[in-house]
């Protein structure tokens, strides 16, 4: 194997060990994809100011985010079906993520449980939630969170409906695989993966599955969805759930400044720009291109982070250089997983560090928390 030296080569060597239903849900976004790739493309157009003569010595990429500790303003996001990535995916994810000294997030819908990620770690870990119907449902999911003692609670308000994904659609999406011939042959190219999931019991959806009412299986996400996302989701409830929680709040899914300011507003603890993943409102505007408008609007008040087509470290210090207090990344981890394991997920947040740490040295600053708009070529900015 080739010498692994970016975010793209982890790509590749994922793409090649995975199933292709999990590696489309992991690498696919809703109908054109066209918010999808401006995630990614947006942060291209804007250029760093180099540097010179400057003291590069002693330098720190360590910061807070919302009071927690850690080695660079990254935290992994929260992933649905992680554990189909790789065998174990959300636990081996955590564990890289706790070794590291970043936050890692678990995902409502992963396929480890909040009670297998907790035995398997040390460090408080977030805890996403997704609005079911079923209250008494939510209830218990934040007193599981509660009990693992999650450090922040992750409130995603940008997915009360499912975006169409055509690849999921195409692929048949489901956890596990339906045995179809199709999927069958497919499977039969990826033997390493296939060898992971049968060494292990972690095959469905560990916090739903025997948790919810009436949900002895859950195979199609997209029915479950569809079942059970509340389309009413309103402020009201992030009222309700705050109360509910009773700690750290982050409200995930903010695009425009009013729905900024009605954040701030709520009494969360941070907020994060993200069209998730490209895989919601095709059409919307890019994380990195909303994000100024709604540090402008409501940084004062309240932690701004952002995600949404992060592949690199310069793109994390372009991020911090608009006003985001941190950022996650989703995709670039998976690629990670899903090529080597838990060594994948270390390399991934190695290989983002290593670039972040040169670019600010590159850009005259040593500290992180130093970073600001004028480290950017002003004619570059998104708009």
């Amino acid at each position: 194997m080739s010498v692994i030296t970016n975010i793209e080569d982890l790509r590749l060597l994922a793409k090649r060990r995975v199933p292709r239903m999990f590696y489309d849900y992991a690498d696919s976004g809703s109908w054109t994809e066209s918010t999808y790739r401006a995630n990614e493309s947006d942060f291209r157009t804007i250029k760093l100011r180099q540097r010179v003569a400057v003291n590069m010595e002693n330098r720190s990429t360590r910061t807070t985010m919302v009071g927690v500790p850690a080695a660079m303003p990254v935290a992994l996001a929260p992933t649905g079906l992680t554990g189909m990535q790789h065998a174990d995916g959300e636990i081996l994810a955590a564990r890289a993520a706790e070794a590291f000294g970043v936050p890692f997030t678990l995902s409502t819908m992963s396929i480890c449980s909040i009670e297998d990620v907790a035995t398997h770690t040390q460090a408080p870990f977030w805890f996403q939630l997704y609005v079911m119907r079923d209250r008494d449902f939510i209830e218990r999911l934040i007193a599981r969170a509660k009990a693992a003692h999650c450090g922040a609670l992750m409130l995603t308000l940008d997915l009360q409906i499912l975006g169409q994904r055509h690849k999921d659609l195409k692929n048949g999406l489901s956890a596990p695989p339906k045995p179809t011939l199709a999927n069958l042959l497919n499977l039969l190219t990826k033997p390493r993966w296939c060898l992971g999931m049968l060494g292990t019991k972690r095959r469905s959806f560990g916090n739903i599955v025997g948790h919810a009412k009436g949900v002895g299986d859950l195979s199609s996400l997209s029915t479950w969805t569809a079942e059970q996302f509340d389309p009413a989701l309103n402020w009201g409830d992030v009222e309700w759930i705050k109360k509910r929680w009773g700690g750290k709040l982050i409200l995930k899914g903010i695009l425009d400044a009013e729905d900024a300011k009605l954040a701030a507003d709520s009494g969360a603890d941070a907020l994060i720009v993200s069209n998730h993943g490209g895989r919601q409102l095709d059409g919307a505007p890019s994380s990195i291109s909303a994000l100024p408008a709604i540090v402008d609007a409501v940084g004062s008040r309240i932690e701004v982070w952002m995600d949404g087509g992060i592949r690199s470290g310069q793109d994390v210090l372009k991020a911090v250089a608009l006003g985001a207090q941190g950022t996650l990344i989703g995709r670039s981890f998976l690629y990670g997983l899903a090529a080597m394991g838990e060594a994948g997920v270390t390399k991934c947040l190695q290989i983002i560090r290593n670039e972040l740490d040169l670019t600010m040295a590159f850009c005259g600053h040593t500290d992180i928390r130093t970073v600001d708009r004028r480290i950017l070529l002003p004619g570059t900015l998104p708009h």
